[in-house]
């Protein structure tokens, strides 16, 4: 560090109230203390410390002097510890549970975008029911779970957490483009794309449709929402997805997500979570970053 023998000598020299003192804590001569602090005064033009009958006091110079060198040894010492973790992503792996959906889309792109910054870093995407993510994060086989509606957990730590409310999607041609936001009504002329009951979204959609008092049948069940974007994608169908499952196809164009206003249409939580107590390793919590930037960047 530039400077840093001066800057120790003058913040152990104000610790001890002596240049002797100061010389016994740092094994240094106090001859040698004394010419540096001697030649930083004669530099900034002024005294540091008063020469008193029992030690050294600072001076209002030496004080506002003093405040910058231990911000400096501060700061210095976390470049340090950042210096060093980048040796930890020079290899190692993070592993990410996750749902098929999220898998399509926000989850590659923030993986692909931390590993052109970090190719030495391997990230495993491992799609997984919900029950399945949960234990992979408890177990410790997986260092992140990102998901819809995952269990509340004491065990479990959260560090991202999003209500999302389920939208229609839709191809961009399709006749529904054309509102702002609308009713479940308008969607029952249409052939409906729901997810089975396997998945939790089917109960939110399904409950939707009879608390708005409307008696529907699907066309089409499935518990593939990458099916259930494309069906939508290639006819007049309408799913209902979260924006953060089709984000790169709203982004390119491929299906349009609309608004339902009903206030029939349940939560929809979207999670990031680690197991609780556990510290992040540098490369795992820059990829919880990554998602997180992802996540924003989408609600936007």
């Amino acid at each position: 560090m530039l400077h840093s023998r001066v800057l120790r000598y003058v913040d152990e020299v104000a610790r001890c109230g002596s240049i002797r003192g100061a010389g016994e804590r740092l094994n240094i001569a106090s001859s040698a203390i004394n010419k540096h602090v001697l030649q930083l005064e004669e530099a900034i033009g002024e005294p540091l410390f008063e020469r008193l009958p029992r030690g050294l006091r600072l001076t209002p110079a030496g004080e506002i002097l003093l405040a910058h060198i231990r911000r400096t040894m501060k700061e210095y010492s976390q470049v340090e510890a950042e210096i060093r973790d980048l040796k930890t992503l020079q290899g190692g792996e993070v592993i990410i549970a996750t749902m098929n959906g999220l898998a399509g889309g926000i989850v590659p792109k923030a993986a692909a975008n931390f590993c052109a910054r970090h190719p030495h870093i391997k990230i495993s995407i491992r799609v997984m029911f919900i029950r399945d993510i949960l234990q992979s994060v408890l177990d410790g086989e997986a260092d992140l779970g990102f998901a819809f509606n995952l269990p509340a957990s004491p065990q479990l730590e959260e560090l991202a957490r999003l209500d999302t409310r389920l939208g229609a999607v839709v191809s961009p041609d399709h006749p529904l483009t054309g509102t702002g936001s609308l009713s479940l009504a308008h969607c029952q002329p249409y052939p409906l794309i729901f997810a089975d009951r396997s998945m939790l979204i089917h109960g939110i959609v399904a409950d939707a449709f009879a608390s708005a008092g409307l008696d529907v049948e699907p066309t089409f069940l499935t518990n593939s929402i990458e099916t259930m974007k494309c069906l939508a994608a290639s006819g007049d169908g309408v799913a209902f997805l979260s924006r953060f499952d089709m984000a790169e196809e709203h982004r390119n164009g491929v299906l349009r997500y609309l608004q339902i206003r009903d206030r029939t249409m349940g939560k929809n939580v979207l999670s990031l979570v680690q197991r609780g107590k556990r510290s992040l390793g540098l490369a795992t919590s820059m990829v919880a970053e990554e998602i997180m930037r992802g996540l924003r960047s989408t609600a936007d």
